[in-house]
């Protein structure tokens, strides 16, 4: 079987990876790939926003599956498209990308479907927005209704912040921006709960726990992630049995009513108050980083749970896992998430990863037989342990022995489960 996978950071990585370690797979191609997918796959130089040209590359050299890394093709509509010439696509369409692609479409399911969603409002300019402030509690969230790669998501702790947040979004920092969002602050304990889907019927994924914020003790900007662990410290059978019933369930079906079967990850972003599930928010992908935080747990062979998939057939599947704890530190650039310098070398040839040790690439890329860094997340270390402190703290040495002084990574991710 040859697979393609679309996209170039660490969960396409991850994800080549994972199909690598498969019998079943001839050949993976990912486009465009990075330095470390281009040592277990062909790397192909084709924008992925040029869909015409995929599918040509895609259909000349008789690929059977491909899998959609990133969200903003899928927000696109690369799933209709491909699908269009016959070729299997796993990733869900442009109708279901809505979960993704508008924070608006889902906050309006939500209410539809009585699916538990903090209180909100959805504001058409910025007089409207700033007239609401003035008079609401702090602290508050201020989203951006599109895509914004993990960042268009403030939370602010008073008007001045707040002010600055809706301006910003007008102003068209993520985007051209015709309304916004406005939540309560929800206080819990976040939680990413995943499944995989096949249009008829849908297994759990796993759960995970990322870290946004750029400074440990989870201080500082928004960024795509710094890190990621695995299980979820809040996971158990009565919490996943309400996030099920009353989140997961309910959005399938809102779907369905909507004539759209969902295939693909789906990853709900949630809050969990008082034991109580909260939809933050959908993303209709594999995280990043927590897809390298949960993949390195499968036991499962990763190839047929795509082509099962496609092929309507994950009910006869059981999946299964390693019990293993997972942890996930990223390397940043320094400057990261403003700016930052690329095409600095970075090297690796002589780590010696042990077993349960695994190096994902991101933001890097080859030059002159070099690996130097392509972007503001360069790696990302994991470890897979018996607990928690000593999966980290293997990642953490594995990052000292790089010792690359143009980046920097948090010491503290996962210090929630980490006593």
């Amino acid at each position: 079987m040859k697979v393609g996978v679309i996209g170039s950071g660490g969960r396409e990585h991850a994800l080549c990876f994972s199909l690598k370690s498969s019998n079943n797979i001839k050949q993976i191609y990912c486009f465009p790939g990075n330095a470390g997918t281009s040592s277990i796959a062909k790397n192909i130089n084709i924008n992925i926003n040029d869909f015409e040209k995929l599918k040509d590359f895609i259909i000349q050299n008789e690929i059977d599956i491909v899998i959609i890394g990133p969200e903003k093709p899928l927000v696109d509509g690369i799933v209709d498209y491909l699908e269009k010439f016959n070729i299997k696509v796993f990733g869900p369409n442009k109708i279901a990308s809505q979960l993704e692609g508008s924070k608006i479409f889902t906050k309006k399911l939500c209410e539809k479907y009585k699916i538990p969603t903090s209180k909100f409002g959805i504001f058409l300019n910025p007089k409207s927005a700033l007239s609401f402030l003035q008079n609401c509690n702090f602290p508050i969230v201020i989203k951006a209704d599109g895509l914004a790669a993990g960042k268009g998501v403030y939370i602010s702790e008073n008007y001045i912040e707040a002010s600055k947040a809706v301006k910003e979004i007008f102003d068209g920092k993520f985007g051209k921006a015709e309304n916004l969002l406005i939540e309560e602050f929800l206080k819990g304990e976040e939680m990413s709960f995943f499944i995989i889907s096949d249009g008829k019927s849908y297994k759990m994924f796993g759960t995970a726990q990322d870290h946004k914020r750029v400074f440990e003790g989870d201080q500082g900007k928004n960024t795509g992630g710094m890190g990621a662990y695995s299980p979820s410290r809040l996971e158990s059978e009565k919490l996943n049995k309400k996030i099920i019933n009353n989140i997961i369930e309910p959005t399938l079906k809102g779907l369905k009513d909507l004539n759209c079967e969902y295939k693909g990850f789906l990853y709900a972003g949630l809050m969990i108050v008082n034991g109580e599930p909260f939809l933050i928010e959908y993303n209709v992908r594999m995280g990043d980083p927590e897809c390298q935080t949960l993949l390195p747990k499968l036991k499962t062979d990763f190839s047929i749970i795509i082509k099962k998939s496609i092929e309507q057939e994950l009910h006869n599947l059981n999946i299964e896992w390693y019990e293993d704890k997972s942890i996930c530190v990223v390397l940043c650039s320094n400057g990261y998430p403003d700016t930052y310098k690329n095409n600095i070398e970075l090297n690796l040839k002589k780590l010696g990863l042990k077993k349960n040790q695994f190096i994902f690439h991101a933001g890097t890329k080859i030059v002159n037989n070099i690996v130097v860094s392509n972007g503001g997340r360069v790696l990302n270390v994991v470890t897979r342990s018996n607990d928690f402190k000593s999966a980290r703290e293997n990642s953490l040495k594995i990052l000292d022995e790089i010792n690359w002084n143009n980046g920097f990574y948090r010491r503290d991710i996962g210090y929630k489960v980490i006593q």
